[in-house]
């Protein structure tokens, strides 16, 4: 039996994909992204707060990229979708 799609979107990545192709032209690629600058443990809860937030299967919420900065402390941008806000 066929499940029940919405304009034939079956997952959040397939939702993903369709908002990239769709906004490519005018440099929206559907994703919302947050900088942070914070000491290694403040920013580890940050990182656990933002997914507890913003769960990966709704919001395909990731750690887009991280660094180590000097004074031991972490520079990481988090990504999610914009369309499930």
């Amino acid at each position: 039996m066929a499940c029940a799609t919405f304009s034939g979107m079956r997952t959040p990545r397939d939702l993903a994909n369709r908002m990239k192709h769709r906004g490519s032209a005018a440099g929206d690629d559907g994703f919302h992204r947050e900088t942070f600058t914070l000491p290694r443990e403040q920013a580890r809860l940050k990182a656990k707060e933002q997914f507890r937030k913003f769960p990966s299967a709704a919001y395909m919420t990731s750690i887009e990229s991280w660094r180590v900065l000097p004074g031991d402390r972490i520079e990481f941008t988090m990504r999610r979708l914009k369309s499930a806000d």
